[in-house]
């Protein structure tokens, strides 16, 4: 849906931008340095957590949305099925990681598990944040969004090197949401 809906200040699943009547208190508080910090610190480590629990960044929908809960209203009746079957393959996941750590040690399974996985996180929303926002970038109420100005309103970024390590999704990305079945992606 992101890639259907991208640039929609109604429709678009991540990154949505509050209109200022929408923003909370906190923000305010947070709006210094220290505050952005604070707020890159856990938006780098407890991002993607906090976006797939809570739906944290993500458009507004009329009740609590999740994408572990299989009512959720992110999904349709189709996709209900999936989730479920996502959800108990994560159980199964959480019961081996609970495993290891028994047998190895709690510390261990940080170690080896838990820090790389914060790593690949903290690019995957920093990679992610960066392509879909920018000053530049408009976003649309409904009167003026259409698919291809929604899909031109994400930014390529060149990483160097690292264009060749994260295999051009960084520098791609444009392309990627006018053509999103393009194999290297799909």
């Amino acid at each position: 849906r992101h890639h259907s809906n991208t640039g929609s200040v109604e429709r678009d699943e991540v990154f949505v931008p509050k209109t200022r009547n929408r923003v909370p208190w906190s923000f305010k508080l947070l709006d210094n340095f220290p505050g952005r910090i604070l707020l890159i610190l856990i938006t780098l480590t407890l991002g993607w957590p906090l976006y797939l629990l809570f739906n944290v960044s993500g458009r507004e929908y009329d009740r609590f949305a999740s994408h572990f809960d299989p009512n959720s209203p992110i999904f349709n009746n189709r996709e209900k099925l999936q989730v479920l079957i996502s959800d108990l393959a994560l159980s199964g996941i959480v019961y081996c990681l609970y495993q290891m750590g028994i047998a190895h040690g709690f510390p261990w399974l940080l170690k080896v598990y838990g820090v790389p996985l914060l790593i690949v996180n903290g690019f995957l929303v920093l990679i992610t944040y960066l392509q879909h926002t920018h000053p530049a970038l408009p976003h649309y109420d409904d009167s003026e969004w259409e698919w291809l100005r929604g899909a031109l309103s994400t930014v390529d970024r060149d990483y160097g090197i690292l264009n060749r390590v994260f295999h051009h999704i960084t520098d791609t990305h444009v392309a990627h949401h006018i053509f999103s079945t393009m194999p290297h992606y799909h």
